[in-house]
């Protein structure tokens, strides 16, 4: 029996049984899931109706993870940080993943250079001592208003890891794209993840 998705095999709302009227068809086929894994890339690809290709992500590592509040994004390796899929450990979309340590200083050096601010766990950066024009020193003056990171992310830096979610769907795109979290989501996640 090949996977279909097709629902007239479906019972109807009141639970009456459909007629089988037709077989079924090319259209309605359904394929085996991906169960993308964390590992060295590999990505299948796949044929699909008109010509078209999916890319099936047999195993990732790393994707392409953006920072919301601050507008920016990098290339990350990622590790499984999934209580609800721990057991399998795929990287599905919406599954929560972990940053690998040392990756989330990426993120960090950017902030520091275009704030010119030390988080809570950086001492001191040759970045921010340099000396510079008043004109910059002012524009810089100017931004630290707005320069405030969240006690939990600066806390995930310290760790040298930051906590993330996929929005890419891994076994259609063959990406493990995502963004961090942050602000109530991150909150929630926190607390899932210490139960």
């Amino acid at each position: 029996m090949g996977i279909s998705r097709d629902s007239r095999h479906k019972r109807n709302a009141t639970g009456a049984k459909r007629a089988q009227y037709r077989k079924k068809r090319k259209f309605e086929l359904g394929r085996q899931a991906a169960n993308t894994k964390l590992g060295a890339k590999r990505i299948h690809e796949v044929r699909t109706r008109g010509g078209n290709r999916k890319f099936r992500a047999m195993r990732l590592d790393a994707g392409n993870f953006s920072w919301g509040s601050e507008a920016i994004s990098r290339k990350t390796r990622t590790r499984k940080k999934n209580n609800d899929r721990y057991s399998t450990g795929y990287c599905i979309d919406s599954s929560s993943a972990e940053t690998r340590k040392g990756y989330s200083f990426s993120f960090m050096d950017i902030f520091t250079h275009h704030f010119l601010f030390l988080s809570l766990f950086q001492t001191e950066s040759e970045e921010v001592t340099k000396a510079r024009s008043n004109h910059v020193q002012r524009k810089i003056e100017g931004r630290k208003a707005e320069a405030k990171v969240d006690a939990a992310l600066d806390h995930q830096f310290a760790a040298g890891r930051l906590y993330a979610c996929l929005s890419s769907r891994p076994g259609q795109s063959g990406r493990a794209d995502g963004y961090i979290l942050e602000g109530q989501e991150l909150a929630f996640y926190i607390r899932k993840l210490k139960k």
